[in-house]
């Protein structure tokens, strides 16, 4: 079982205490860990409850931040802020890999460090701090985690057309137009996600997924134009300034 200690050093980089840390308990335990005995619980269920909390939130969240975006760029920002790649990036930032608990098969071939088992994970806190304290704390969870990325947000909050916008954007200083290549497809039959990449010049600018091709293209766009948009301003950031 994981040690006390290990469990108050988690909860202080959450910033939530448990009343009950035998949620925490169950929220890093991978399935994989049910294999060698020793634990009853994994996290699968907390994750079913964390996913519906983190798209309660984020879309309230999102329908008050952005209120003059359509319904379409509302669900598109939502799609992008809790795919599955973003969630393990939050997860790495939390260092919630640190404290999985998991088969050691599975930790052997990587599965510390998996995109799927950090995101599962991440969802599974979630779960854990709704049924602990309620949906206040878990939102307060979610919108320190997710400032920055709000920030960014708010930056594109118009962008009805992003394919449309970032070739507008490119051919500004290139003749040649962005390219989009289909990546990857995963998820059953009924609910597949697609992941595409813009290129320009033979160089990715990022990627993005959606429920089709088409909508992972916009997302990658829309990935894209965030992404310039953010050197942009480093760079202007980064440069001297000019004596007066």
């Amino acid at each position: 079982m994981i040690a006390a200690s290990n469990l108050g050093e988690l909860q202080a980089r959450i910033g939530y205490q448990f009343s009950d840390l035998q949620l925490l308990r169950v929220a890093v335990t991978h399935p994989s860990a049910t294999h060698e005995g020793g634990y009853a619980y994994h996290n699968q269920r907390l994750e079913f409850l964390g996913d519906a909390v983190l798209g309660l939130v984020l879309s309230r969240e999102l329908f008050a931040k952005f209120p003059a975006s359509s319904e379409g760029l509302l669900t598109k920002s939502r799609a992008r802020l809790a795919n599955g790649l973003s969630l393990a990036a939050h997860s790495r930032t939390l260092g919630l890999g640190n404290y999985l608990v998991m088969s050691r098969g599975e930790e052997t071939t990587g599965g510390r460090d998996r995109d799927s088992a950090l995101a599962d994970a991440y969802e599974a806190l979630l779960g854990a701090i709704f049924l602990d304290g309620g949906l206040e704390p878990a939102r307060d969870f979610l919108v320190r985690e997710f400032a920055a990325d709000f920030n960014e947000l708010s930056a594109t909050a118009g962008i009805e057309n992003p394919k449309g916008d970032l070739q507008e954007l490119l051919q500004s200083f290139s003749p040649n137009p962005p390219e989009y290549q289909f990546v990857d497809a995963s998820g059953p039959d009924h609910d597949r996600v697609f992941e595409s990449a813009v290129l320009h010049d033979d160089k990715e600018l990022a990627r993005g997924r959606g429920k089709s091709k088409k909508a992972a293209e916009s997302d990658a766009a829309l990935a894209a134009l965030e992404k310039m948009r953010r050197e942009s301003r480093a760079a202007i950031a980064a440069a001297p300034e000019k004596p007066v």
